[in-house]
């Protein structure tokens, strides 16, 4: 069982200088002045930073599959299952259809791309061809064809979330219906959970090594001037990324007890080491420990947080209609209303279809913009230099969106320990196990 005994508490506080998130801001500071004043030096350290999300995504299939399984498995009534998966996505289109709203109004306002007069035929698409072969490949049937995998055994090999995903529910649910035979699986995973999450405390200890590789890796190989050419338009990115958590998943924190910025707080090691290394996917395991332990169940968190990292991406979608704007605004190219909520119904499908892709985000936009004949696919060229860069705030965004939408969700199926949470955002001594049936796994 993953829980609230299973997180060993320090005797006595850590020094600064001992402090997981201090060591990330600084080492992500070291990245940025390597990277800076000697781009070569910082190029060559990518290596670190590409060897610990490896390492980390070694460890990330064991952790969805032991918390999915020994979650459903002690859930007395299967139906919760369904329910959980049903209220996520309704959860999952709601906000990420407000956030592709958001990026399209923001960008109305903003303009960041008007002034630029850029001629479309100037322009290389030769530089963006790649993206756009993945994207005319990553199809909704496609897509979910996908989630199927070949063999039992396949998903924990490739590492696919959703295909880990898929394998550990069926079998959560037929662990579950074995009934009493089954207990000596059902304890077997719930012992081996214990040193499965020991792995993701040691090797979170590596977590400033990768950050510092990425980062100096990123500013060496992209430079900082490419960020201050486009300024208006990252600029703008970020701003209404920050709102959007601050006033969209700020309303829907208040509204469901909880504030957004507590949980912010409470999870900023796992945002500065998505910062760090630009892949939201190097904090999935310890974001679900964190989560189980603020009072979320295990049954919630198993299903809710691996389906929102490929259906619930709030930064992606902002980003998709937004960058979008910005290549008419800059091309002088006049959209109307008509192929605006075009744009808007093509990026809800394209953000699915391209899902668990590497550089998903600057797929999903070529995928978008094919569809709508008046904007040139080539206009991405305009801002690959910085998509580096938009893709920190895309995957910072996206992890908040799904803590917040776990949260909110186990509240909904009242999984969801409030003393534990207030104790967890408040910085408090965490209470016992979570009481409810589902959250302390009775089987």
């Amino acid at each position: 069982m993953i829980d609230a005994d299973h997180i060993e508490v320090p005797s006595k506080p850590h020094k600064w200088y001992q402090i997981l998130y201090v060591q990330v801001i600084i080492a992500i500071v070291i990245g940025i002045a390597l990277g800076h004043f000697k781009p070569d030096l910082g190029e060559a350290m990518r290596p670190l930073g590409d060897g610990f999300i490896k390492l980390v995504k070694l460890i990330i299939a064991p952790v969805i599959f032991l918390t999915v399984v020994t979650g459903i498995a002690g859930m007395s009534d299967l139906k919760k299952v369904g329910r959980v998966a049903g209220k996520a996505f309704i959860y999952f289109l709601t906000f990420s259809t407000a956030a592709l709203i958001v990026g399209i109004l923001v960008s109305h306002v903003a303009q960041p791309g008007v002034g630029m007069h850029i001629d479309p035929a100037t322009l290389d698409g030769k530089k963006v061809a790649d993206y756009v072969t993945k994207a005319h490949d990553s199809t909704i049937t496609g897509f979910l064809m996908n989630i199927i995998p070949s063999s039992l055994a396949g998903p924990f090999v490739t590492g696919d979330i959703l295909q880990v995903l898929f394998v550990s529910v069926l079998f959560g649910v037929a662990l579950a219906l074995v009934g009493e035979r089954g207990r000596p699986i059902y304890n077997l995973l719930t012992s081996l959970s214990i040193p499965v999450f020991k792995m993701v405390a040691i090797l979170m200890r590596a977590a400033p090594i990768g950050a510092f590789g990425a980062m100096a890796f990123t500013i060496g190989a992209y430079g900082i001037k490419s960020v201050v050419n486009l300024a208006a338009l990252v600029g703008t990115f970020y701003a209404t990324a920050i709102l959007f958590v601050l006033i969209v998943l700020g309303a829907v924190a208040r509204y469901n007890g909880f504030s957004i910025i507590k949980l912010v707080r409470y999870i900023r090691e796992e945002l500065l080491l998505v910062l760090g290394t630009s892949s939201s996917e190097a904090a999935l395991p310890s974001l679900m420990q964190k989560l189980e332990r603020a009072g979320a169940a295990k049954s919630v968190v198993g299903l809710v947080v691996p389906t929102g990292y490929s259906f619930n991406l709030d930064g992606t979608n902002i980003y998709m209609t937004m960058a979008a704007m910005f290549i008419a605004q800059a091309c002088d190219i006049h959209l109307t209303w008509s192929q605006q909520i075009l744009l808007l119904l093509v990026a809800m499908v394209s953000s699915k279809g391209a899902a668990g892709v590497t550089g998903s985000g600057f797929i999903t936009l070529a995928a978008t913009l094919t569809v709508i004949p008046d904007l040139p696919v080539a206009g991405m060229a305009l801002i690959l230099g910085v998509d580096r860069f938009m893709s920190e705030c895309r995957a910072l965004t996206n992890l908040v969106g799904n803590a917040c939408a776990t949260v909110v969700v186990a509240r909904w199926e009242g999984q969801l320990d409030k003393n534990a949470l207030d104790a967890a955002l408040n910085g408090d001594p965490l209470p016992g196990p979570t009481s409810t049936p589902a959250a302390t796994g009775s089987h």
